[in-house]
């Protein structure tokens, strides 16, 4: 870090400069202080090569610069940082003395790992323990996530069951009950993954909530509608029914706006409770949309199909 006092001349900032020609690290400003090492702003190295070496510092300060408070989250400050436009932001106390600074390569670093992690746990995994740990602490560690998602499958196949009746006389049905879960996954996945991460880099709030809650609805709401039309319009052309075709389209449009609320409701409600929603959010959201797309298809069929 540079650092160089508000009072100081051009040509003391050009002489920090005119030291780095040994460091790796690029530099593209001097972080300025005053004489208590109270953070002031930034000065630019492209400033002064058009300046008077004798001209204050002062002057020239970027006192528009964002920083970060030293209290934060680090994924926080590292997103600010990503967001900036600078190559580095200063770090300071609560009483504005500068610590340090963060630079962009070391917050990309952060952001990607965080994301990483993010990821692995969807899947109910640690990124660092379980690649080289031993064979029988990640079985073990697998083993429990198969069991719960073991769970969940008995549960939409009971759901299933209660319709065997319909599937026996109509199998046009059990053809088209995959599509109706994968609609149903997929949209919910899509709303699950951006609110698990507004919540990690703490952009949702609960004064937030409802809006994005209403925001996924009419997401939810129009590309249920648009894609309930051709998978119907396709089913018509398959079976040459068009009830079995409005069947499907209408329980796409159901399973489509559940997977919606649910993708937003499940991370909160887990986070409430103090659970990682990278963890489990996606299983849970996945038995929601299985369970209620099944039993919206099947319903819907036993009801209009058997009567």
């Amino acid at each position: 870090m540079l650092i160089i006092n508000k009072n100081a001349k051009v040509r003391d900032a050009l002489r920090l400069f005119s030291q780095l020609a040994l460091d790796t690290e690029y530099h593209e400003a001097l972080f300025v202080v005053d004489r208590h090492g109270c953070y002031v702003g930034l000065v630019h190295a492209t400033q002064l090569l058009s300046l008077n070496e004798h001209q204050a510092i002062e002057g020239i300060i970027d006192l528009a610069a964002p920083w970060i408070e030293g209290e934060i989250a680090l994924e926080q400050a590292s997103d600010i940082v990503s967001r900036s436009g600078y190559n580095a932001l200063a770090v300071v106390d609560k009483g504005n003395k500068l610590l340090g600074r963060l630079s962009i390569s070391k917050a990309f670093d952060i952001v990607r790992r965080n994301l990483e992690s993010q990821f692995m746990h969807t899947a109910g995994l640690d990124e660092e323990e379980d690649l080289f740990s031993p064979v029988f602490a990640s079985s073990k560690r697998r083993a429990l996530w198969l069991g719960i998602n073991l769970l969940t499958a008995f549960l939409a196949a009971w759901t299933i069951g209660l319709f065997s009746a319909t599937l026996h006389q109509v199998v046009a049905l059990a053809v088209l009950m995959p599509i109706v879960a994968s609609m149903g996954g997929i949209a919910g996945s899509q709303t699950l993954t951006l609110i698990i991460r507004g919540l990690a880099m703490e952009q949702i709030t609960p004064s937030t909530y409802m809006t994005l809650l209403r925001k996924e609805l009419g997401v939810g709401s129009l590309n249920g509608i648009l894609w309930a039309l051709v998978i119907a319009l396709v089913t018509y052309f398959w079976f040459g029914d068009w009830m079995i075709g409005s069947i499907i389209g209408l329980a796409i449009v159901i399973n489509i706006i559940i997977a919606a609320i649910f993708g937003v409701m499940i991370p909160i409600w887990l986070k409430k409770l103090k659970i990682d929603p990278a963890l489990s959010g996606s299983v849970i959201l996945t038995t929601v949309t299985d369970v209620i797309g099944f039993f919206a298809f099947l319903g819907l069929g036993s009801l209009f199909l058997l009567n």
